[in-house]
């Protein structure tokens, strides 16, 4: 019996693990020097209506459209969520634990305390967690980036 179709088999499956590697979404990354999660938040309004590049690992992807990813900096435990349109990008919902990078223009968002309900909501029903809207005592602002591109590394 001939071992050359398992060795066959071995290497096929090895090529196409090589080329799931890497992940590219959207459009291509442009900006050179990435800015860390930590220093975005520590100052926002400085940055808001820019265009920014994050780092870090996908801790939550959007299970219903994969229209979010949550990046949080291993370093500083800040995390930012990359917003985009339903259907622009899919990232993938069995990211967590990769690594990514992303780009896209940063972004601040002032909700009233009904508009935070319903956005706390809606991430509950697509996460499958409980939400009480009674532990929503007022309004809310986020911060976050409107992405253009990603990249998705392999774990």
């Amino acid at each position: 019996m001939s071992r050359f179709p398992l060795l066959l088999a071995t290497v096929a499956l090895f090529a196409v693990g090589s080329f799931a590697a890497t992940l590219n979404l959207g459009a291509p990354l442009k900006i050179k020097k990435t800015t860390p999660i930590a220093e975005l938040l520590g100052s926002p309004d400085q940055f808001v209506g820019k265009p920014v590049q994050v780092t870090g690992r996908i801790t939550e992807v959007c299970q219903k459209a994969g229209c979010w990813m949550l990046l949080v900096d291993d370093e500083s435990g800040k995390a930012i969520r990359i917003k985009v349109n339903d259907g622009e990008i899919v990232f993938p919902k069995d990211g967590n634990g990769r690594q990514a990078l992303a780009e896209g223009v940063f972004t601040k968002i002032e909700r009233t305390r009904e508009q935070t309900i319903a956005a706390a909501k809606h991430e509950a029903e697509e996460q499958g967690r409980p939400f009480d809207p009674a532990s929503v005592t007022g309004g809310s602002v986020v911060f976050q980036i409107q992405g253009t591109g990603a990249r998705v590394m392999d774990k």
